[in-house]
């Protein structure tokens, strides 16, 4: 938890979270070509952040934890001090929550960056949702693996 001034961050409304992030990776082929993408809300269900990054060669843990990390840094950057994450990823959930252990090296070292992230927050939540709830984002990962895979032009 942070201490600062109530004018050094954008608080919630009382009971909501200041922000609400629907968060996706995914890589074709599993590991291949991936990306993740991040739909950011407001307590009004209003879109402040699309935030979305070609990832290179790497597995769909990778970009779900990456998209996870995005949506904290944007909250910590912008100094608000409570976010709500909504993901299709139920290993990632779970992980987060402390229900599953990690084991591998490469997510060891991003769950780490998140938890610390994390701890920069006065309230955070992570939930999982099923696919079709998470569409917005979804459709933010597949332009980025589109975008890279088209040839450039000189």
């Amino acid at each position: 938890m942070t201490q600062g001034s109530l004018f050094s961050s954008k608080p919630a409304p009382s009971g909501r979270f200041a922000l609400i992030a629907n968060i996706d990776g995914g890589a074709r082929g599993n590991p291949g070509p991936a990306a993740y993408g991040v739909v950011i809300r407001n307590s009004n269900g209003e879109t402040v952040a699309e935030l979305s990054q070609y990832l290179g060669h790497q597995t769909n843990n990778f970009a779900e934890y990456s998209g996870l990390i995005a949506a904290l840094e944007y909250a910590v950057r912008e100094k608000y001090s409570s976010l709500k994450v909504i993901s299709d990823s139920e290993l990632m959930v779970r992980q987060m929550k402390g229900v599953y252990r990690v084991s591998n090296a490469t997510l060891k070292e991003l769950y780490s960056r998140a938890q610390s992230l994390v701890r920069k927050l006065e309230l955070f939540s992570i939930e999982h949702a099923l696919r079709e709830k998470n569409r917005d984002a979804d459709r933010l990962v597949n332009q980025a693996l589109d975008n890279a895979a088209r040839p450039r032009s000189r």
